[in-house]
C-alpha cells in the first residue's frame, strides 16, 4: 500500500509539473517601452485577447499577450497604441520617439541601369518590387519575432539602415536595410524562424529571400549568388538560406539584410541589440 501511495504521488507531481501554468488576463499589465529610436522593432505585453490598435490597423496578439509594431524611419513625436484589455476600461499608451541622425553614404561604380533604368528594365523593376511588397501583407501567427535574432553573416557593417544613399552622384533613396561586407560564397544563415514567402533572381536585388517570422516582421536578403530555399520552405534559425554574393545593384560582394513591419521598414542592427 505504500508504495501504491508514492506512486500516485509522483505521477501527481508529474501531471502538475507537465500542465502549463494558465496565464491569467487579469493579472497582466499593459507594459511597453517609455521612448524607442527611429526605425525600432517594438515589442509589448498586453492580457490577452486583449484589442491592441496602432493608428488604423489591429494587431495580432499572443495567447502569452505579445504584440509587436514596427516605428519607421521618418516617425516622429509620439507612437500611441490603443489597448482594450478584456472586460476592463480602453487605454492609450504614449512611446516617445527618439530621433537619430542619418548621414549621407556616396556608392560609386554602380552599373548606370540600375540607377537612371531605361523605361523597359523600369518597368520590370516595378513589378518585381510590386511582388515583394505583396508578400510583407501577410499577418502569419507564428513567434519567430520574439526570438533572440542572430547575425546571418559576420562582417564589418558596409552600408547602415536609413542613412542617405548617392548612387554614381544621383540622390536615390534612404538606405532600407543593413549592409555586411562578406565573401561571395559566405553562407548566409536566418536570423531567427520563420516560412520562405519569396525567392527569385530580380533585377535591382539580385537573389532576393523574403523571410516571414510572423505577425508583420519579415527579413529580406538581397545579392545573394545563390538560394537555398524555396517558397513554402520553413527554416529554423541558423538554417543556411543562400550564399553571399554581389547579384543586382551592387558594387562587391556583401549580403543587405533588410527588415519590414508590413510595409515600414525597421533597422535589422536596433533588432540584434534587442537579444543583447
Amino acid at each position: 500500500m505504500p508504495n501504491r501511495t508514492f506512486a500516485l504521488m509522483l505521477t501527481l507531481a508529474s501531471t502538475l509539473l507537465l500542465t502549463p501554468t494558465p496565464v491569467i488576463a487579469e493579472t497582466i499589465p499593459v507594459t511597453f517601452p517609455s521612448h524607442v529610436p527611429q526605425g525600432s522593432m517594438v515589442v509589448g505585453r498586453v492580457p490577452p485577447a486583449s484589442q491592441v490598435r496602432v493608428g488604423e490597423r489591429a494587431l495580432r496578439v499572443t495567447d502569452y499577450g505579445t504584440v509587436v509594431f514596427g516605428v519607421g524611419r521618418d516617425a516622429t513625436g509620439a507612437q500611441r497604441v490603443a489597448v482594450t484589455p478584456p472586460g476592463g476600461p480602453a487605454q492609450t499608451v504614449a512611446i516617445e520617439i527618439t530621433p537619430r541622425d542619418w548621414p549621407i553614404e556616396r556608392v560609386d561604380g554602380v552599373p548606370p541601369k540600375s540607377v537612371s533604368p531605361p523605361p523597359e528594365i523600369a518597368a520590370r523593376i516595378q513589378r518585381e518590387q510590386a511582388a515583394v511588397s505583396a508578400e510583407r501583407t501577410r499577418d502569419d501567427a507564428r513567434v519567430g519575432f520574439a526570438e533572440a535574432f542572430i547575425w546571418p553573416v559576420e562582417g564589418r557593417i558596409s552600408g547602415r539602415f536609413g542613412n542617405q544613399r548617392i548612387y554614381n552622384g544621383t540622390p536615390g533613396s534612404a538606405h532600407s536595410g543593413m549592409d555586411i561586407a562578406a565573401a561571395t560564397g559566405t553562407p548566409v544563415k536566418a536570423p531567427a524562424s520563420g516560412v520562405i514567402t519569396f525567392a527569385d533572381d530580380l533585377y535591382l536585388t539580385g537573389g532576393t529571400v523574403l523571410l516571414d517570422h510572423g505577425y508583420g516582421i519579415s527579413s529580406n536578403f538581397l545579392h545573394l549568388s545563390r538560394l537555398d530555399v524555396a517558397v513554402g520552405d520553413r527554416v529554423e534559425q541558423g538554417e543556411v538560406i543562400g550564399l553571399v554574393g554581389a547579384t543586382g545593384r551592387a558594387t562587391g560582394p556583401h549580403l543587405h539584410w533588410g527588415m519590414n513591419w508590413f510595409d515600414t521598414r525597421i533597422d535589422p542592427l536596433l533588432v540584434l541589440e534587442r537579444g543583447e
